[in-house]
């Protein structure tokens, strides 16, 4: 004679397993839906800088001490005077967002553009404001050394001297503060205080690197 309580519970268990996973199917396949929503959220609003084109408007910018200076399209500016050192670089925003600029570093050479690994942002200097890039615009960075006690000045005025090569590197966020990137930007001398830019190597900071 069937047990009919047994087969009872098996059947409820039966049921509560099949439950539990379909429930677990469900809530798997909510993470991921959720997962990608967010991903194109960010996408939609990651900003990417890169060197502006050549026929892009030429950029005014003022530094502090009243020292104006004009950059044209895929060019930078590097110049030292006997108490101060001046960049700027002329930048286009291939992203979707706009770029929130923060930090930057500078180093004489070239060196470190193969490395692959991303760089220590912890000593970067501050920007005293944050430069704004629209989405699908051009717009500059700016940045001065004004204290000949820094460790940096000598070796750098005299790269500017030498027409030497001289890589910046650019840390910037979207307008929420995240998605912090860096991009490195390698100046080229072409004549007196002009030089050329191109772009080298982006960084990701708060997620994996695309390549």
């Amino acid at each position: 004679m069937a047990d009919w309580a047994t087969i009872s519970s098996l059947a409820t268990a039966g049921g509560t397993l099949m439950l539990a996973l379909a429930t677990f199917t469900s809530i798997r396949s909510s993470n991921r839906t959720a997962r990608a929503s967010e991903r194109a959220l960010l996408i939609s609003n990651r900003p990417l800088l890169v060197s502006s084109h050549i026929y892009d408007p030429e950029e005014k910018i003022r530094f502090r001490d009243d020292r104006w200076v004009k950059v044209a399209g895929a060019h930078a500016y590097a110049a030292a005077t006997e108490d101060s050192i001046y960049f700027v670089i002329s930048l286009r925003n291939a992203g979707n967002g706009p770029a929130v600029l923060d930090r930057w570093n500078v180093t004489v050479s070239e060196e470190g553009s193969a490395h692959r690994e991303a760089p220590d942002t912890t000593n970067y200097r501050r920007l005293t404001r944050d430069l704004y890039i629209g989405a699908a615009d051009t717009g500059l960075w700016q940045g001065a050394i004004r204290d000949t006690g820094d460790p940096d000045f000598a070796a750098l005025t005299q790269a500017i001297a030498d027409h030497d090569t001289i890589s910046i590197d650019i840390q910037y966020s979207d307008q929420d503060g995240g998605q912090h990137i860096v991009s490195r930007f390698a100046l080229t001398y072409r004549d007196k205080d002009d030089r050329l830019t191109s772009t080298v190597r982006h960084w990701h900071l708060d997620s994996t690197d695309p390549r």
